[in-house]
């Protein structure tokens, strides 16, 4: 446990937008409701552009709830952009959070429902790659230098693609798992959703296809009921509880439950070989939330908790605690430098923390 940070960048009467936007990034977004949105680039993809390049997938996105669909202003001047996803790869391009458990399979191992489908499709895509790249290649040398310079940055589009498709080809790793068949979508269920996610992101640590993610286990002003653990009411109108006792419990029940599937999915890396340990013990992740009191919108003292000993580098059963408002980009600079990712800094970030 990390405890004292806050995160100043967040503080602003736009809470909902910026406390997706700042928690991995450390930098107050650009005040904007139009398509020109400018955020600060977040710690899981300066760690994907170093320690992602040599697998399938530099990062995965995974979110249960469905944000893209609100454009305009979601909160004051900030654009609901800024709400819809944790990650972004720069200022100016976030990334999509998928909540679809097949279209993540999908991703991670080609499309079809078993390995003989999906063996077929990769031999396609491949093939179709390299009509696309001849084309395009005849195609270039006959433009502008303008447009020379639009066909070229389509073409590296297109050779990431393959360097993909090659990648999941070849992985021994993935080759000689006997891997699960396609899930057939969203469950119905929260609750399966939720491990679903969890058991895609474990698979895909186990079988090298990607080292970064980043799961919205549930979003900004969410008004999902929890009926199955008691709470029928709304997680936002919850999280405004006003002091009340009532409302206080439900809310406890609600941050419980949430962990109680996080320690389930950790349970499993640690179950895991991996090496000479487990995956938990080469994994290092970040689980907590931008806000702290939500009745109040506070953005200190932020909850965090650091699972996974990052290859022997962190040890954990203890509880770090820093002074009052140390930035929280203080601790993403440090799990970045814990995983072999160097940066000079991030966000407002002051220095690494030696203790940890």
């Amino acid at each position: 446990v990390v405890s004292g940070l806050g995160h100043k960048a967040a503080d602003t009467t736009a809470v909902h937008s910026l406390s997706p936007t700042t928690w991995l990034s450390g930098v107050r977004p650009k005040p904007t409701q139009g398509v020109d949105a400018y955020a600060g680039v977040t710690a899981d993809q300066i760690a994907a552009k170093q320690i992602g390049q040599d697998t399938v997938l530099p990062s995965l996105e995974l979110a249960t709830e469905d944000h893209s669909g609100l454009i305009g202003s979601c909160d004051r001047d900030y654009g609901c952009i800024y709400m819809n996803t944790l990650s972004w790869r720069t200022p100016t391009t976030p990334l999509p959070m998928e909540i679809n458990p097949r279209k993540v399979f999908a991703r991670m191992f080609g499309e079809g429902g078993n390995a003989t489908d999906r063996l077929a499709r990769n031999q396609e895509d491949r093939s179709i790659l390299d009509a696309i790249t001849r084309e395009a290649g005849d195609l270039q040398r006959g433009l502008g230098a303008k447009d020379r310079a639009t066909v070229s940055e389509y073409l590296e589009n297109v050779r990431e693609i393959e360097r993909r498709i090659q990648r999941a080809a070849s992985d021994p790793q993935s080759s000689e798992l006997e891997l699960p068949e396609a899930p057939a979508g969203i469950p119905f269920s929260y609750e399966q959703h939720v491990r679903l996610m969890y058991d895609l992101l474990g698979l895909a640590y186990q079988t090298n296809i990607t080292r970064v993610f980043t799961f919205m286990v549930a979003r900004e002003v969410s008004n999902r009921t929890y009926p199955q653990i008691g709470v029928p009411d709304g997680h936002h109108a919850t999280s405004h509880h006003q002091n009340k006792p009532e409302k206080i419990e439900k809310l406890v029940k609600i941050q419980h439950y949430h962990l109680g599937l996080f320690a389930e999915f950790l349970k499993k890396l640690q179950s895991t070989p991996d090496g000479d340990g487990s995956l938990l013990d080469h994994s290092l992740i970040l689980y907590g939330s931008n806000m702290s009191n939500s009745n109040l919108h506070n953005h200190f003292p932020l909850p965090n908790v650091l699972v996974g000993g990052a290859a022997g580098r962190v040890a954990g059963g203890r509880h770090l605690r820093y002074p009052d408002h140390t930035p929280m980009s203080n601790l993403l600079l440090t799990l970045l430098d814990k995983t072999g990712v160097r940066t000079d800094s991030l966000g407002d970030s002051t220095g690494e923390m030696a203790e940890l």
